[in-house]
């Protein structure tokens, strides 16, 4: 569904991961610092399986995953990488629906989209799996079907969420062009067609037809037309990335109905800015697109820059209450 405007989100939430290890914490600190809009956490300090492309690898269906030297690699059956991947998806599930019961609202899940797997994920022989067309093809089906799965369960456990679900494409720029690096290290894999990259993200963001989906990347030059046309209601990015080249496809985005999702708020430890000096540059930004003021709370929502995973937990919390305030800035003062 790419039509925000049946869609309430919040005016901030999190990005995805969390320093620490304690499922409960963490849902203790989504859900309170985003009452309106709060998110399921992950735990990467917990090891292989928690980060995020294990995660996701543990929501496949009919294909599974272990952890090698080199990274995760996809084998026959699944493993004790598998099994632990999924319990501890379990573990943050359990804590979340203690923190939401009785909760009404938009609710965001994330998982690794279909292309930054197919580039971190690799076959028997050691290269990504994006090295092998079929094998993307494989991969994209696997996790539409896992994802379903997935949200099922979301659903069930928190019947009054409206959920929103993010696949986080760090690599998706990459892919496009050509500048993922082979087993080797000494070349890249050939950049994927438009077409084919887009066609696949459509068919991972039709898997959730009961609300919007959100594709976030932390990496420079995303490409929002891109993902606009594949159906993403909203787009979620390192606003310090941005440059005046992304002023037309952003105009465009947001006449369009994309929501942004800016990451504003630094990602790691160090002194926060007052709340209305983050959103400045977004101002800023409106005024030279020509957008009209009282669209930004519509059509914005702050967020972090990155995962918190590598911040403090004492700053993180700061972050994700700092993202609250500074939300409240833009809507109070869009100009």
């Amino acid at each position: 569904m790419s039509d925000n405007t049946q869609f309430s989100f919040g005016a901030a939430t999190g990005v995805g991961s969390l320093p620490g290890g304690d499922a409960r914490e963490a849902a203790k600190t989504a859900t309170g610092s985003f009452e309106d809009f709060p998110f399921l956490p992950e735990l990467p300090a917990r090891g292989p399986g928690a980060d995020m492309i294990g995660r996701t690898a543990g929501m496949l269906v009919e294909l599974y995953a272990r952890v090698e030297p080199s990274g995760w690699r996809i084998g026959d059956r699944p493993g004790r990488d598998t099994r632990r991947a999924r319990s501890w998806l379990r573990e943050d599930l359990d804590a979340l629906e203690e923190f939401t019961q009785g909760y009404e609202g938009p609710l965001k899940v994330q998982a690794v989209g279909p292309w930054t797997l197919a580039a971190s994920l690799e076959l028997k022989n050691g290269e990504a799996a994006l090295s092998d067309p079929g094998a993307c093809r494989d991969l994209a089906a696997s996790l539409a079907e896992g994802l379903r799965l997935h949200l099922d369960e979301v659903r069930r456990r928190v019947p009054g969420a409206r959920i929103v679900l993010q696949l986080d494409e760090p690599s998706l720029t990459a892919v496009l062009r050509g500048q993922v690096r082979t087993a080797s290290g000494y070349r890249t894999h050939r950049a994927v067609d438009r077409q084919i990259v887009e066609a696949a993200v459509r068919d991972i963001v039709g898997v959730h037809d009961e609300g919007p989906v959100v594709v976030h990347s932390c990496a420079p030059d995303v490409p929002f037309a891109l993902l606009r046309r594949a159906g993403a209601a909203a787009v979620s990015f390192d606003f310090s990335l941005l440059t005046e080249r992304d002023d037309e496809a952003i105009g465009e985005a947001v006449e369009g109905g994309t929501r942004l999702f800016a990451g504003v708020v630094p990602g790691t430890d160090g002194p926060l800015s007052d709340p209305a000096g983050s959103v400045m540059g977004v101002r800023t930004l409106w005024r030279r697109l020509g957008l009209h003021p009282g669209l930004l709370a519509q059509a914005v929502t702050i967020t972090p820059a990155c995962g918190l995973a590598g911040a403090s937990p004492g700053y993180a919390r700061r972050a994700l209450a700092h993202c609250v305030r500074a939300a409240r800035s833009l809507a109070d003062n869009p100009e």
